[in-house]
């Protein structure tokens, strides 16, 4: 990434003129169980000003799997706004830049209009979060894809990753904006096995899973797979959006209690947590958030 750090800040954009934006800036350890054992999540407050593109350059400076933007809300019922992006493109939702972004949006001393629920704008519409504790959750929202996934493609899928039909119990389409794929293993040793596929794959979005033995700690290991805008194939070390559309699946199906915790990142050597508990019709997915950097973002 150095060279990337170099020259962006002189590519167009980020200078259209000779004014420095100063932007509180933080970083954010999301679905922690321990110091920096979450997934990093930038945060950038007061970004009216910044242009598209200026949020597009950031995030791939940052280079990290997320970065939001806080904006003021112009839709009824909002505490606040965001856009969010990855490397390459903005997103409609993502989980853990949901749940990091509240939670800065609460640091710097925002006030929900209910104080026991912050409602977020974002590209996919209003999204609550409610605080319990010392976490917060989001409400998963609905899937746009669900349903078998055409036997080519996921033989294709399965050939990348090194496994066989005999190695999977269950697959399905689990698409809530980022374009999921869910393939069921046997266990989480089995899912925890699997090597990042070589080459360029764009469009491989493909969410593992595996059931930890009974009695353990994690229900099951969950492991998000995603192209980066060179179409290798990367590891997010903890998916909010992921953990949603599992739990709407595998609960939906009976495979899941209504109540469980999901392991995520261990084969990045990290130990993400993420805490699902149905309530009526609505799946609430949370975890821990801790500020980790906070200062100031010079943008010009």
């Amino acid at each position: 990434m150095g060279w990337r750090q170099k020259r962006l800040p002189m590519q167009r954009g980020l200078m259209r003129d000779h004014r420095v934006m100063s932007h509180r800036f933080d970083q954010l350890d999301v679905f922690a169980s321990a110091p920096f054992s979450g997934n990093p999540l930038a945060v950038v407050h007061d970004a009216a000003a910044l242009s598209t593109d200026d949020m597009l350059r950031l995030t791939d400076w940052f280079d990290l799997s997320e970065t939001t933007f806080l904006l003021p809300p112009d839709q009824p019922g909002a505490d606040y706004r965001v856009r969010i992006f990855t490397p390459g493109r903005e997103l409609p939702f993502a989980g853990h830049p949901t749940l990091g972004t509240a939670a800065a949006w609460l640091t710097v001393g925002g006030v929900p209009a209910d104080s026991d629920v912050v409602v977020q704008q974002c590209g996919a519409g209003l999204v609550p979060i409610r605080r319990s504790g010392d976490r917060l959750a989001f409400a998963a929202p609905p899937l746009t894809r669900f349903g078998p996934v055409d036997d080519e493609l996921l033989d294709e899928r399965l050939q990348q990753l090194g496994l066989t039909r005999s190695d999977v119990v269950a697959s399905s389409w689990i698409d809530n904006g980022p374009g999921w794929m869910g393939i069921l293993l046997e266990s989480a040793e089995a899912a925890l096995a699997v090597e990042l596929p070589g080459g360029c794959l764009p469009g491989f979005d493909v969410g593992l899973v595996g059931s930890h033995p009974a009695g353990s700690e994690c229900a099951i290991e969950v492991r998000g797979l995603f192209p980066d805008p060179n179409g290798q194939v990367r590891e997010d070390p903890v998916t909010g959006s992921l953990n949603a559309s599992v739990a709407q699946w595998l609960i939906g199906e009976g495979r899941l209690s209504e109540s469980y915790v999901a392991a995520q990142g261990t084969a990045l050597g990290r130990a993400g947590r993420v805490h699902v508990d149905q309530v009526g019709d609505d799946i609430w997915v949370g975890g821990v958030v801790h500020e980790r950097i906070t200062g100031q973002l010079n943008v010009g």
